[in-house]
């Protein structure tokens, strides 16, 4: 026998209690600072830590108290924008203290062109307008040359892929020595050279050929 479903059940399976404690805890706001909206203080410290990319707990409250600060909407710390950030830091993913460091600059200069492109369009004279438009412009282009940091910075800590072994097709250069990989860029300890035998200057064919002649006529 077939019978309804109860709409009173919720069909979507509960969220596991590993992964409530593994999500990122969020931020509660008040007059005296901030606290870490989590039942295990110590627990939530190490999450909020872990997104962060901050080595411990006084890197931790650091970057949060600069995040807080450039937060700010109509005078005053927002939730909203510092759960934004937060959120983009931990998709950034900062792995030691000058990524973290930096991520948290990339998001707050993010808020700051948002911010002063609502400015810009809300401007309501000539002065208001060119004083948002050149704050946004350098922003945004602070913006990309802080991801041209982070590459960059990512890239020198990327372990070397050693090549050992190379096959070489017919007609292919092969090169001699040890080679390794830094950011899909080939180096090698040595000048390259062919797989074949290294072509003879001009005119030394000649040379031999001749002294050989030479030689099968004295004999």
């Amino acid at each position: 026998m077939t019978t309804a479903p109860d709409i009173t059940v919720p069909t979507m399976p509960a969220a596991t209690a590993q992964s409530q404690a593994a999500a990122t805890p969020r931020i509660k706001l008040s007059r005296r600072g901030y606290a870490i909206d989590h039942p295990d203080r110590k627990l939530g410290e190490a999450l909020m830590a872990n997104v962060l990319g901050a080595a411990d707990r006084d890197a931790m409250d650091g970057i949060l108290r600069q995040l807080v600060k450039a937060s700010v909407s109509g005078g005053k710390p927002c939730e909203v924008n510092l759960a934004f950030m937060i959120s983009m830091v931990k998709s950034i993913g900062p792995r030691d203290s000058v990524e973290a460091m930096l991520v948290a600059q990339m998001v707050s200069v993010h808020v700051m062109a948002m911010r002063c492109a609502h400015h810009l369009a809300h401007a309501d004279d000539l002065a208001q307008h060119d004083s948002a438009a050149r704050a946004l412009g350098r922003l945004t282009r602070t913006f990309p040359a802080q991801i041209d940091a982070l590459t960059r910075y990512r890239s020198q800590r990327e372990p070397a892929i050693t090549v050992q072994n190379v096959k070489v097709e017919d007609g292919g250069n092969a090169i001699v020595g040890n080679v390794t990989q830094h950011a899909n860029v080939i180096v090698s300890d040595q000048t390259p050279a062919s797989a074949a035998r290294a072509p003879r200057p001009a005119g030394a064919g000649r040379r031999h050929d001749a002294a050989d002649a030479g030689q099968n006529a004295e004999a």
